[in-house]
């Protein structure tokens, strides 16, 4: 169904803790099983990267900003568009939200991400960009179908996340030949892995007729399931998923911040468009981050996030608004 232009006048709501730096933990905007590959722990070679909160200034804040920050948009900030047609000629910033396994209802998913029932996005909210994993890679977010639904029902713009993460427990011995990298060689079957990561989440999408131009590779700590503390042997996951989705017809973007970035995958550069985190702090600075400052790997910024009470809130960058279609479908 159409949207017609409105304003945002009534954000005054309740936000999730999604977003990367969640006090809950850094990915928790995010028939559910475990991959049956999956182990509840990491591989002894993977062990913990730095996850101490950055300060605003460095990547995701950790904590809310003064009250002033916190303010509601006014009502004629953000435009709705009606469908790609009318987004392509809009000019000015767009709101969208995202959403993942934090918004199922409670009590789904793996024993180390339950599930907790947060709100899905607000009315206002033109686009949505749906998770596709419960946490780390091989593991199902519980009701992607239902949150693809609720797109649907509104006729909403909506593209995919993926979590990507480094392999634990049997994955890299049972993916590390599979894909088409030399799998005897360290980098090689690690790039294979985050290529089967791509894979599992393309067979979701394909299953539930998901239909998106673009995945964004969400890059950024993953706790009980950490990466290593080689920014290579990471970087060649990220690498392995970015060509796996490539290979299957999608474009790829990055999400992340420059710190999570850099303490992850060092200087991997990709050249791809970004979807930026500001934390829990504010529209405002979500569009700051918009700057050529706030760069995670080189590529052009599409839209910018921000946690605010129980939701996570989008918006689009300076000029991308009439880019949408190309990283969003019509439902």
């Amino acid at each position: 169904m159409g949207r017609g232009r409105t304003t945002v006048a009534a954000l005054a709501v309740g936000v999730a803790l999604a977003g990367c730096q969640a006090p809950l933990e850094p990915e928790s905007r995010r028939s559910a099983e475990v991959s049956p590959t999956a182990s509840p722990s990491p591989t002894a070679s993977a062990s913990p990267t730095r996850t101490d909160a950055p300060s605003p200034s460095a990547g995701a804040s950790g904590s809310a900003e003064p009250e002033e920050r916190q303010r509601v948009p006014d009502p004629d900030e953000i435009t709705i568009p009606e469908g790609l047609e009318s987004a392509a000629a809009r000019r000015g910033p767009v709101l969208g939200g995202d959403v993942s396994w934090p918004q199922c209802p409670k009590g789904m998913g793996i024993p180390q991400k339950r599930t907790l029932g947060l709100p899905m996005p607000v009315p206002e909210a033109a686009y949505v960009v749906i998770g596709l994993t419960n946490g780390p890679g091989f593991t199902p977010n519980p009701c992607v179908e239902s949150q693809l639904a609720w797109v649907r029902e509104r006729g909403l713009l909506v593209s995919a996340y993926s979590v990507l993460s480094y392999p634990y427990g049997d994955q890299l011995a049972r993916y590390g030949d599979e894909g088409p990298y030399d799998g005897s060689t360290r980098l090689g079957a690690l790039r294979n892995v985050g290529y089967q990561q791509a894979g599992y989440n393309v067979a979701t999408m394909q299953r539930i007729g998901f239909r998106t131009p673009l995945v964004w590779l969400d890059v950024e700590p993953v706790p009980s399931f950490s990466w290593s503390d080689d920014p290579v042997a990471n970087a060649a996951v990220v690498e392995g998923a970015a060509r796996g989705y490539t290979d299957a017809g999608y474009r790829v973007g990055v999400y992340s911040t420059q710190y999570m970035w850099r303490e992850i995958v060092a200087d991997l550069t990709l050249g791809v468009p970004e979807w930026r985190a500001a934390g829990q702090t504010s529209r405002e600075e979500a569009l700051r981050r918009c700057g050529p400052e706030a760069s995670i790997q080189g590529g052009s910024p599409v839209m910018s996030q921000w946690v605010m009470d129980s939701r996570d809130f989008n918006v689009t960058c300076p000029g991308a608004s009439a880019r949408l279609p190309e990283w969003f479908a019509q439902t």
